[in-house]
Parts: structure tokens; C-alpha cells; sequence
């Protein structure tokens, strides 16, 4: 037989192979992110009917070329345009994203991790983002306790869980107030320039502090008084709950408001019995008992009893013997090693085992003297070992009560007579006073309001910075105000919000949009590269899979921003296609068919002239 026969249709066969491509091609012209391949040939081998010979210097002879005759051809490779982008259509689908670079989603559908240019996804009813085509799940990285991306693993991208629905609640922490206070200020001289502050709590719930600014008998000195917290329902926090709080061994008469009493049951085991006097006694041993009578509690020199029952009446108690009864006290002991001339608030234990404040002007080395600390009834048995004993549902009860800390105290604001600056708040120079009560600011928690007993509520702490502030002529009208959250929009506290919706950026971070105004990461589209891309294994599905010539995926993946590259949301990679090339190479494929068929044709044409010679 004629080896052009054999060569024809070997042509025949690599062209229709190119064929197949440029169909395949043409057929995902409008398939998501396809990638367009081509086809190379290659001789298929050759037959040596003489081998080459060197030229022989002594015979004068010239070299002889080797006689090859072809045998027709192969294809060589089949290669994917990996790296070259395709178009790009807007779908204005937030779900829909386009990768800028040479890198890859990475998918599971239960059977290993596969690799995909193809963004079309979704959020299934689960809530993981998957590819619409096949439902595989979008792979990436999770985020921590602390809303921090954890770049390890990847595993499926639940977004829409349950958990990422809402944004959870944050305390407010920090407020600014600014503005005028205007000394001609009607308001200003009179009952007070009102500002009101809204904070929310650690649970969300929101509340408005009401101030007021006073002038004082002083240039340039006002009073800040915190009037009341008010909760959402407009019902006054310092009249609904007992607050616990005491603030220091005696009470001041002038600052101390009327308090509203809560009151809470210990049950007593049969071990013990109260009496109407509050004292507590055991079956056998001690009765234990206020240590103090009378006005040995708070007192000062030269007030009578009628000053310590209408002290007590200011507190909603009828006398004070009545409210003797419904605070305990506790005591530090001291003993100084020499004689010091300041006695206040030290106490020596009388023979009939009372206490009594020091009546000398100065205390005595080596005696044991005591300091007087408020204390609860709840304290007072957790220091004692009654406390294992009171925990019996089925016997007798005893009430203990406590009473709101004077929250009506003012703190001075004090300006510069000069400049109308702000140079101090509460006699300090901070920048900052504190919502009920202020103390140092070196404090971790420089403010708490527990304004419910046990754990109900609980504010860590808010400054208000008064920078802004100043004392000024503004034509007798004061402009000061209060806002959450510092210069910088931190702390400002927020209420539990709701998702409305979900954006992507373009490192494939995925953050969560709540009505309350805020923001949440919910995690990260993490990406795989490869050392050759174009060394991957087609699956069908729009689906990749790594070989051993693309190099390994490591099971965790890359940041897509690493080297420059982004992704794009709400828009696709369309097919990488080129019609026209296609269509030229269909023309070109066309031709040499034909022409190798020619070659059978005319090679049959010439053995059937061979055969003809028999006749």
C-alpha cells in the first residue's frame, strides 16, 4: 500500500480532533468564565530509506543527507488559554463575582476540594454560599470570637447562618459633649441649661441621661448635675431599682435624694433566729447584731438626734433608728505604731462590746482602732460562716434593704476667665467626667452603674469628654449638647440590629449590613493559585482539578489581594472565546481536511491504476 494513504488519513483524523476543539469552543462561546483551548500537530514518525553519510576526504566525496519519508501526523497538545481574561457582564447580583488575576474559587461538593473560575453563587436554604451550576459550596475562612479572620483550613462559608442574622448589642462607652454654655443664659441662671445623653446598655436597650447646667455664685464655675436615667418606656431608672452603692464611711445630708427601697429575702435554717431588731442568733453560741445604736453611725460633732431622723427621713426612712436597722456595717481594724493626730472616722470598741467613734483629738499608739466601710447584708454573710447555713427554702425569712447612692450631687465645671477654655471638671483636670459618680481616672472601669441588684444590668463605664466646651457670649443662648461615642465615632453603643443585607469585597471578605447602622465580617473567600495553571484538569461543570504537572493545592489557599489581584462583585467572567479566531481556524481546519482527503483520493486513484495493469 501507498504510504500517502496511511499519511492522508492520519490527516484526516488530526483534523477532525480540531475540529471537536474548535466545536467545543465555539458551543461555550456564552459558558461562565470558560476557557478557550487550542490544538498544536506534530509529525507522527518517518521511515529512513538511507541514512545520512559524512563526507570522505579521500575519495573526494561530499556528504549524503538521510532519505526520510513521512508517515503523516499527530496532535501534539491540547492547551487551555488559562490566563486570559474573559470579558466581563454586569449582572448587578451581589452573589455574582469575577476574579482579577490568575486565581481560583475553591469548591466542595462532598468529594474533595475542586478548583473554578465560574463566580455565579448563591446562598442555599442552609445558608452557605454555593455555585449555582452545581450546588457545590464556596470554600474560605472563618472568623473568630474576636470578628478576626482565622486563615487556616478552608471549610464552607455559611453567611446566612443563624448566628450572623443579627448584630449583636454593644454598651456605649464613651460620649462628647460641646458647645456654649452662655453665662446670660436664662436657662443658665435659673433652673438649669437641660442635655440629654442616649446610651444604650450591654443588652441593647437604650436610656437618656438628663443633666443640667447651673451657674454658681463663682465667674466662670457652673454645676453639672446628673438629674435622672430614663429607660425607653420614659420610666426613671433611680426611682425603679436600688442601686447598692455607698459612697464613703458617712452620707451627706445636703446631696443625699429620696431613694426608692428594694428589698430581698434570705431564708434562715432552723440553726438560727431573728428577732424584730434584725439581730440573728444562732441555737448555741453569740447573737450577732448591727454593732451600732443611736447616732454613732454618721452624726458629726454637733449635730443633735432630730438632725440624724431628718437625715433619715430624706432617704424615705420615718427615724433613724428605723434605718440603723437596714444597713450593715463592716469594719477594717488599724493599730498604729505611734500617735497620730487625725482621728476621723476611727472607732474603739466600748466595754459592752459596742463601737463608738474616738472622742480624743488624736489616736494611741498600739490600740486597736476600726474603720467604718458601708456594707450589705448580702456582704455581711458572705464574710461569716452563716452563709452555708441560709440557704434553706423552707424556713424563716429575713428582709434586707439597700439605698440609691446620692445621684444629685453637681460637679463643678470650671473655664478659663481669659480664654472661656474648659480647665477642669470635678475639681480635675481630665478631659473627661464620669455618669454618676467620678472617680480616678486611672480606674479600669473609671464608671459603673449596677442599678439592679445581682447581674441585671451592667454599664462598664462611660467618659464624656468636655474638650469641646467652652464659656462664651453666644447672645444669652447655651448650645451645649451630648452624643454618644467619641471624636473618632468609637464607643457609641449600639441595639441589636437585624441583616439587611450582604456585600463582598475585594479581598473576598463578606460583611454583613445591619439596621442598627452597623457592620459584620462573616468571614473570607479564600483563593488557590497554582505554579501551572494551565497544568489543571478539566472536570466538566466549569470545575478544575489539580494534577501532578499544576502543583498541589495546601488546604488552606491565599488571599486573592496578596499580589494585587481583587475580585469584583456583582459581576461575572464571561468566555474567553474569540469568535473570530475561531472561525478562521474553522476555515483553515476545513481546507487541510479536505486537502488529506484529496490525498486518499488521489492515492486510491493511483492503485487503482496499479491494479489496472492486470488487465
Amino acid at each position: 500500500m501507498m504510504r500517502s494513504l496511511y499519511s492522508g488519513v492520519a490527516g484526516l483524523k488530526t483534523h477532525q480532533v480540531k475540529m471537536d476543539v474548535i466545536g467545543n469552543n465555539i458551543a461555550n462561546v456564552n459558558t461562565v468564565a470558560y476557557k478557550s483551548q487550542s490544538i498544536t500537530f506534530a509529525e507522527l514518525m518517518y521511515q529512513t530509506t538511507q541514512s545520512a553519510s559524512g563526507p570522505n576526504a579521500e575519495t573526494g566525496r561530499a556528504g549524503v543527507n538521510a532519505k526520510q519519508i513521512g508517515l503523516g501526523v499527530q496532535s501534539a497538545a491540547i492547551s487551555t488559554a488559562i490566563s486570559t481574561q474573559g470579558s466581563s457582564q454586569n449582572t448587578g447580583n451581589a452573589f455574582d463575582l469575577r476574579i482579577s488575576g490568575d486565581a481560583f474559587f475553591i469548591v466542595n461538593g462532598g468529594g474533595g476540594n475542586k478548583f473554578t473560575r465560574d463566580g455565579s453563587f448563591y446562598v442555599d436554604a442552609a445558608g452557605n454560599l454555593a455555585m449555582s451550576s452545581n450546588g457545590y459550596n464556596v470554600m474560605g475562612w472563618q472568623v473568630d470570637k474576636n470578628g478576626d479572620i482565622v486563615q487556616d483550613n478552608v471549610s464552607a462559608l455559611k453567611i446566612l447562618a443563624p448566628e450572623n442574622m443579627t448584630s449583636e448589642p454593644q454598651v456605649t462607652s464613651r460620649a462628647n459633649m460641646s458647645g456654649i454654655i452662655d453665662k446670660m443664659d436664662p436657662q443658665v441662671l435659673g433652673d438649669g441649661k437641660i442635655i440629654n445623653l442616649q446610651f444604650y446598655d450591654n443588652l441593647g436597650y437604650n436610656y437618656t441621661a438628663r443633666y443640667t447646667v447651673k451657674d454658681t455664685d463663682y465667674e466662670g464655675q457652673y454645676a453639672l448635675t446628673l438629674e435622672d436615667v430614663r429607660d425607653a418606656n420614659n420610666d426613671s431608672i433611680l426611682e425603679k431599682y436600688n442601686a447598692n452603692i455607698f459612697t464613703g464611711s458617712s452620707f451627706d445630708p445636703n446631696g443625699a435624694p429620696t431613694p426608692v427601697v428594694r428589698s430581698k429575702t434570705y431564708t434562715l435554717s432552723d440553726k438560727y433566729s431573728v428577732s424584730a431588731d434584725m439581730t440573728i442568733t444562732p441555737t448555741s453560741g453569740t447573737a450577732l447584731k448591727p454593732p451600732f445604736t443611736g447616732d454613732q453611725l454618721t452624726v458629726k460633732d454637733g449635730e443633735t438626734l432630730s438632725d440624724a431622723d431628718k437625715y433619715a427621713q430624706q432617704w424615705g426612712v420615718s427615724d433613724y433608728a428605723t434605718m440603723q436597722k437596714l444597713i450593715f456595717p463592716k469594719y477594717e481594724t488599724t493599730t498604729p505604731s505611734t500617735d497620730n493626730p487625725s482621728s476621723e472616722n476611727l472607732y474603739v470598741k466600748d466595754a459592752d462590746g459596742n463601737y463608738a467613734l474616738t472622742t480624743d483629738s488624736k489616736v494611741v499608739a498600739g490600740t486597736t482602732y476600726y474603720k467604718m466601710t458601708p456594707k450589705t447584708f448580702d456582704e455581711l454573710l458572705a464574710d461569716t460562716a452563716l452563709l452555708a447555713e441560709v440557704l434553706n427554702p423552707t424556713k424563716k425569712t429575713l428582709q434586707s434593704c439597700g439605698y440609691m447612692a446620692p445621684n444629685g450631687k453637681a460637679l463643678t465645671l470650671q473655664y478659663d476667665k481669659a480664654t472661656g477654655s474648659l480647665k477642669s471638671v470635678g475639681g480635675s483636670a481630665e478631659n473627661f467626667f464620669l455618669l454618676i459618680e467620678p472617680k480616678k481616672s486611672g480606674d479600669e472601669n473609671p464608671f459603673s452603674m449596677k442599678y439592679a441588684q445581682g447581674d441585671d444590668v451592667d454599664f462598664p463605664g462611660i467618659k464624656v469628654f468636655m474638650n469641646d466646651t467652652s464659656n462664651v457670649n453666644n447672645e444669652k443662648k447655651s448650645t451645649i449638647g451630648a452624643i454618644s461615642g467619641d471624636h473618632d465615632g468609637y464607643g457609641t453603643g449600639w441595639a441589636l440590629g437585624t441583616m439587611t443585607g450582604v456585600s463582598i469585597q475585594n479581598d473576598g471578605k463578606i460583611y454583613g449590613a445591619y439596621d442598627n447602622g452597623q457592620t459584620k465580617l462573616l468571614g473570607q473567600i479564600a483563593f488557590a493559585k497554582f505554579a501551572n495553571a494551565s497544568g489543571l484538569e478539566k472536570e466538566g461543570d466549569n470545575l478544575y482539578s489539580a494534577t501532578l504537572n499544576s502543583g498541589e493545592f495546601d488546604g488552606i489557599g491565599v488571599d486573592v489581594s496578596s499580589d494585587g489581584g481583587k475580585v469584583s462583585s456583582g459581576i461575572l467572567e464571561m468566555s474567553n472565546v474569540d469568535l473570530s479566531s475561531e472561525f478562521t481556524e474553522l476555515i483553515t481546519t476545513q481546507r487541510g481536511f479536505q486537502a488529506n482527503s484529496r490525498i486518499i483520493t488521489v492515492s486510491d486513484t493511483l492503485l487503482e491504476e496499479l491494479v489496472n495493469l492486470k488487465r
